[in-house]
Order: C-alpha cells, then sequence, then structure tokens
C-alpha cells in the first residue's frame, strides 16, 4: 500500500511543476519589416530609386519627420512577461538614407546595443487646485455620474436642456 501512494505523490509533484517548464510559455511575438544584410547588398549607391527600395524591402515602418530622405525599418521581438506586460528581446533598425534627388545614398544599421537610454523626468504636472488628499482621492469621484439620457446626452421633458443633465422626464436607464 505504501509502494502505490509514493508514484501517485511522484506525480503530483511532477505536475505541479509543469506550469513553469517552456511548453506552456508565451510564443515570441515578431513585429515589423525584417531587413537582411543580403537584401541591403542588392542596392547600388547612386542607382537604386525610393521605388526599387520599396520594392525590395516594402514600405518603411515611418519616414523621419525632419529628413524625409531617411526612411526607417523596424523589426523587434517581444515576449509576453509576467503580468502580461511585453519585453523587448531584439529590435533591430535600418536606416535608408536617400539623396536630394531620389536614389539610394546608404544605409545604417542598428541594434539595441546602439540604444540611447532616455531617463523619465519624475517631476509632476501642476495641476490647479493643489494636491488631492487621500480622502478626497477615495471619495472624489462620488456624485460626478450622469447616465446617458437620449441621444448627445441631452436628456429633459422635451430633449431640452443642458448636455449630460438629467431632467425630471429622461429617457435613461
Amino acid at each position: 500500500m505504501r509502494l502505490t501512494k509514493l508514484p501517485q505523490s511522484l506525480l503530483f509533484l511532477a505536475l505541479l511543476g509543469l506550469p513553469g517548464c517552456a511548453v506552456f510559455s508565451d510564443a515570441p511575438r515578431y513585429r515589423g519589416i525584417v531587413v537582411s544584410p543580403s537584401e541591403l547588398k542588392q542596392l547600388t549607391p547612386g542607382v537604386s530609386k525610393q521605388a526599387d527600395v520599396q520594392a525590395l524591402l516594402g514600405p518603411p515602418t515611418f519616414v523621419e519627420q525632419f529628413d524625409p530622405n531617411n526612411w526607417v525599418y523596424v523589426s523587434q521581438v517581444t515576449k509576453l512577461r509576467i503580468g502580461q506586460t511585453e519585453g523587448l528581446k531584439a529590435q533591430h533598425v535600418v536606416v535608408v538614407t536617400f539623396n536630394n534627388d531620389g536614389t539610394f545614398k546608404s544605409a545604417t544599421e542598428k541594434t539595441l546595443a546602439n540604444a540611447v537610454p532616455v531617463a523619465m523626468d519624475g517631476k509632476q504636472t501642476p495641476v490647479p487646485g493643489g494636491t488631492a488628499g487621500f480622502l478626497q482621492q477615495l471619495v472624489g469621484g462620488v456624485g460626478s455620474y450622469s447616465p446617458i439620457g437620449t441621444a448627445g446626452g441631452i436628456s429633459g421633458a422635451n430633449g431640452a436642456g443642458a448636455p449630460g443633465v438629467a431632467g425630471s422626464n429622461s429617457g435613461g436607464f
């Protein structure tokens, strides 16, 4: 009898460990247009035109705002982390530069190693009225609910009234 309980308990312990296995993890997600080095070798500086680049690589992810001669192709590999937040595993950026006449000039490749860390400013934007205390944050929204009456939020006896103000004969919920 003791021998039969041991295999059952081992099976139970093995099943408890399964959720941590890679079988149950989320697959990586591939985004963007991957530009390979072999594709970049097909472009000839001074000869290839913008139409040739678009036919070979597809439309760019975006065109730089201050220099429309720079087309940017971005590809990323992401994977879900704890709490369903996306984590960036790999990123590849190719900047294709054109001359003013629309001919291919050069291509520059960048990865996460070239990324520039940007620190977020810890300051807060000042708002009129000062800072709300705990109690004010807790009950501050009480009484501000306005159910939707008729179309456009106008609800009165004959449709007249201010938007969002409930009348005596509202057709609300």
